[in-house]
């Protein structure tokens, strides 16, 4: 008789469970990749003050990793990313996005070029089966790593103070989107100068075996520099204070939209700049060469509203009394711009220039909810890029 297999849990456990569920203190989680991860500690408020005043520790391990390697790596990159992955050098990370033959998204994340032939792939959904079918032909391997590796964001002004008191030396002098090795108690412990806060940051990632220590010594080094344990809803804010889209949320991963023209292309999600038609053939490439010369149906706007309660979900129109031109995918409050930000997909065809646009927002008054509409104005993303982001090295804080 054969044996039944276990029926593994609804929801699992990071390596580092232990130290999250004791620091959480308000018990709100959220469910990521069937892990389980905080969603708030203690206030959402204090956490992302720590984001952008001292340092915040986010456990990212459920993000999907992909390790991908072989003589073929690169012409196989090449051909599902709209960028050119022969131009990442070894040592570094870089924003990417893959799309399907009609120039839909499928998904963003980061690629790390590890080594001559060896990639990283870091991804907000499940792909390994679109992977290995894209890779036939190809010589190289696909391994789905996402539980071999434990992960960690160190995010804030003082990120890096904290890692040169973990004694990282010369972690100051690592630059954005590049990738350096230290020893963390005899395991090898990848740093890289990345993160989703639009802020100075860096991610860690580690062997399993090691992540309870490599906490551990983290809250330790950063006792003095204001370390503070950071949830979901935090990082929520922080990535819309940035001005970043998230899949699923700002636009829909075309293998899950319901209908084709629920996909959106690069284009249309104002990130052109990742698309190299001159490199060769890409999956997409025809059909982005044919939005390039006609023209988007859309565009996804950065807006700041006009008024104190996020326009979360609101339908963008052009003139008060306008027809509807669109609507928002993500908004906030930010503590730190004092503005009312907002992500919004526009239609190319009724928004125009942009001006002129009303948000509907509503506000709870006297027991019932009332409709208002509210003036925009079109923002340029990022809308927080403090020069700490980017300075070599960071100030010593």
């Amino acid at each position: 008789m054969t044996t039944p297999a276990p029926v593994p849990p609804a929801v699992l456990g990071t390596p580092f469970d232990t130290r999250t569920a004791a620091a959480n203190g308000a018990g709100e989680w959220s469910r990521w990749a069937g892990y389980r991860t905080a969603s708030v500690y203690t206030l959402t408020s204090l956490e992302h003050a720590a984001v952008r005043n001292t340092a915040a520790l986010f456990d990212i391990s459920p993000m999907i990793k992909y390790r991908i390697a072989g003589s073929d790596a690169v012409p196989f990159l090449d051909r599902l990313l709209t960028r050119n992955v022969g131009k990442i050098a070894v040592g570094r990370a870089a924003y990417a996005l893959w799309c399907d033959d009609h120039g839909k998204v499928i998904d963003d994340g980061t690629l790390f070029r590890l080594e001559d032939g060896v990639f990283q792939l870091n991804a907000q959904e499940r792909h390994l089966p679109w992977l290995r079918d894209s890779a036939i032909g190809f010589s190289i391997t696909i391994a789905d790593v996402t539980d071999t590796i434990a992960a960690l964001a160190l995010q804030g002004p003082t990120s890096c103070a904290v890692l040169k008191a973990l004694g990282l030396a010369g972690i100051e002098t690592l630059k954005p989107y590049r990738l350096e090795t230290f020893d963390f108690a005899g395991e090898p412990l990848v740093v890289s100068r990345t993160g989703y806060t639009g802020d100075l940051g860096y991610e860690l990632w580690i062997a399993p075996a090691k992540a309870e220590a490599l906490w551990d010594a983290l809250m330790e080094a950063g006792a003095l520099h204001g370390i503070t344990p950071a949830g979901g809803q935090a990082l929520e804010l922080a990535r819309i204070e940035a001005g970043f889209i998230q899949t699923n949320v700002d636009f829909m991963s075309i293998d899950r939209a319901l209908r084709p023209s629920r996909g959106r292309s690069p284009f249309e999600l104002g990130l052109g700049w990742l698309v190299d038609l001159e490199k060769g053939h890409f999956n997409g490439r025809r059909a982005l060469l044919a939005e390039r010369e006609a023209g988007s149906r859309y565009r996804l706007v950065g807006l700041d509203v006009a008024h104190n309660k996020p326009a979360a979900h609101a339908l963008i129109y052009r003139g008060r009394g306008g027809r509807e031109v669109g609507s928002v995918t993500s908004a906030a409050w930010s503590p730190t711009l004092k503005r009312n930000l907002a992500l919004a997909t526009l239609r190319a065809d009724r928004a125009g220039d942009g001006s002129d646009l009303w948000a509907d927002i509503y506000v709870a008054k006297e027991l019932k909810w009332e409709k208002i509409r509210a003036t925009c104005r079109i923002l340029e993303r990022p809308f927080f890029n403090p020069p700490r982001r980017w300075a070599t090295p960071p100030a010593d804080r």
